[in-house]
């Protein structure tokens, strides 16, 4: 397994298990993805651990805000549902319309993008983007004092956040847990 496909592996994974947590009551979950590898391997891996989870798992793709807006209103139908937003340029884009459409249509959803929880968004995890500046920086100066960037091993991140969105839970009826709190990064109320 390649290094990207470990860090998608898990974080995805951990997406999933945050949003049982955070909602219980979840069966099932739309997962809003791409069709890159990066898209298909988060599917892949929240598949891969839905079942011990109890939940079914559906895919949704991320093509034009009438389709993405469409798809999600249809699965909403269905009681139990959470919403799973994996990060690429198209959710990005479109963030504004899916977290309106899980405020809405009160889908419990974690996002791959920390800037949709700080815009009302429930809840988010993954890799801490200073520390990879950081270590990025690193690499740069190691390059500059003339180390072949072939010979330098890829780096996964290693360090981790989670930002939890309380007002956003209030609005779905959803009370936060008090350990998911305690591991929180940041909670925004």
């Amino acid at each position: 397994m390649t290094g990207f496909a470990l860090v998608a592996f898990g974080t995805s994974a951990k997406w999933l298990e945050l949003l049982k947590e955070i909602a219980p009551g979840v069966k099932r979950v739309a997962v809003l993805r791409d069709t890159s590898p990066a898209g298909i391997g988060s599917f892949a891996a929240i598949q891969a651990v839905a079942p011990s989870l109890g939940i079914e798992t559906s895919p949704i793709g991320d093509q034009h805000p009438d389709e993405i807006e469409r798809t999600i209103t249809a699965f909403a139908r269905s009681s139990n549902g959470g919403l799973i937003v994996v990060p690429n340029a198209t959710t990005i884009v479109n963030r504004k319309l899916i977290i309106s459409l899980a405020a809405k249509l009160h889908l419990p959803a974690v996002y791959g993008y920390r800037l949709f929880v700080t815009n009302g968004g429930l809840i988010w995890y993954g890799p801490d983007i200073v520390d990879q500046c950081r270590r990025a920086a690193g690499y740069a100066d190691r390059i500059l004092k003339g180390e072949q960037p072939g010979n330098l091993p890829v780096q996964e991140p290693t360090k981790f956040e989670l930002v939890v969105n309380v007002k956003t839970a209030d609005a779905l009826g959803l009370t936060v847990p008090v350990p998911l709190i305690g591991r929180a990064d940041e909670v925004i109320e």
